[in-house]
C-alpha cells in the first residue's frame, strides 16, 4: 500500500499539486465571503436611541372667560333686557377700574333660555301657556397679555355680585405664543441627547459610533411643569401659568464608523 502511493506521489505531482491548490481555493474563497458578509453586516448595523429635552416656560397670554345673567317672566322681558345692559355697564366699569382694556374685552350678544313648568315631570305639558320664565345670558371674554393681573382678577370678581350681577367665571386659561421657535430649538438640544446617549451604549459594548442616519420627531408636549404624563398625540395645557415644553426624537446612529 505505502509503494503504492509512493508510486502515485512520484508519476502524479501535478495531480497532487492541483488537489492542494484547488483545495486553498476553496478554503479562501470561503473565509473571504464569510469577511464579506461580516462587514457588510457591521456596517449596516444601526443604533437606534430617544432624545429628549425640556424646558420651562411661562405663559405670556390669558383668556378669561366669564358670563352673567338675569331671570325674567314672559311679560317682563323689556324689564329684563334693560337689567341686562345695566349689569353689562357694572362689567365694564368694574374691568376698566383694574387696568382692562377695552380693546381686551369682547362681549356676546343676549342669549335667551325658556324655562318652563312641569316639564321634568309632565313633558306633555311643556307648551307656551306653561311657560313660566326666561333667563337672559351674556358671555364676558377678557384676552390679554398681563397674565397675573387678569388671573387676580378673576379671582376678585365676586365682588361684583354685592352690586346686584349674578357674575360667573366660567374658565381662565394660559397660553404661550412662542412656540415655533422655541420648538426648532428644542429638537437640536434633543437630538444631541440621542448622540450622547448613544454614545455611551456604544462604548459600554466596544463599538464605534457612526453618523446619524435619520431624526424622527415627536409630537408637542407641553405640560405643567411637575407632570410625568406623555400622550402619542401630543398636548397642549392651558391651565396652569408655567408649562413645561417636551422635546421627543428618535434617532438612528451607524454603528463601525
Amino acid at each position: 500500500m505505502l509503494s503504492f502511493l509512493g508510486r502515485a506521489l512520484r508519476e502524479y505531482p501535478s495531480v497532487i499539486a492541483a488537489l492542494i491548490i484547488g483545495v486553498s481555493l476553496i478554503v479562501g474563497t470561503v473565509i473571504v465571503s464569510n469577511m464579506v458578509i461580516y462587514v457588510k453586516t457591521f456596517n449596516n448595523s444601526m443604533l437606534a436611541v430617544t432624545g429628549t429635552a425640556e424646558q420651562v416656560v411661562v405663559s405670556d397670554e390669558v383668556k378669561w372667560t366669564s358670563d352673567f345673567s338675569t331671570d325674567t317672566t314672559r311679560g317682563n322681558l323689556q324689564a329684563g333686557y334693560a337689567q341686562m345692559s345695566h349689569d353689562l355697564s357694572l362689567v365694564r366699569a368694574f374691568l376698566a377700574k383694574n387696568g382692562v382694556s377695552a380693546g381686551d374685552i369682547t362681549v356676546t350678544p343676549v342669549s335667551i333660555n325658556q324655562s318652563f313648568m312641569n316639564c321634568k315631570f309632565n313633558p306633555a305639558s311643556c307648551s307656551k301657556a306653561a311657560l313660566a320664565a326666561y333667563t337672559l345670558d351674556q358671555t364676558v371674554t377678557v384676552q390679554s397679555s398681563h397674565v397675573n393681573k387678569v388671573t387676580a382678577l378673576a379671582q376678585e370678581a365676586g365682588s361684583l355680585a354685592g352690586q346686584g350681577v349674578f357674575f360667573s367665571t366660567q374658565s381662565v386659561k394660559y397660553y404661550y405664543n412662542k412656540l415655533a421657535g422655541l420648538r426648532v430649538k428644542l429638537i437640536a438640544a434633543a437630538v444631541l441627547d440621542a448622540q450622547r446617549r448613544a454614545q455611551r451604549i456604544a462604548a459600554d459594548t466596544g463599538v464605534k459610533l457612526g453618523r446619524l442616519v435619520s431624526v424622527n420627531t415627536g409630537v408637542l408636549q407641553l405640560t405643567p411643569v411637575n407632570s410625568t404624563q406623555m400622550f402619542n398625540s401630543g398636548s397642549y395645557d392651558t391651565t396652569t401659568i408655567k408649562k413645561k415644553l417636551t422635546s421627543v426624537v428618535n434617532a438612528s446612529f451607524r454603528l463601525g464608523g
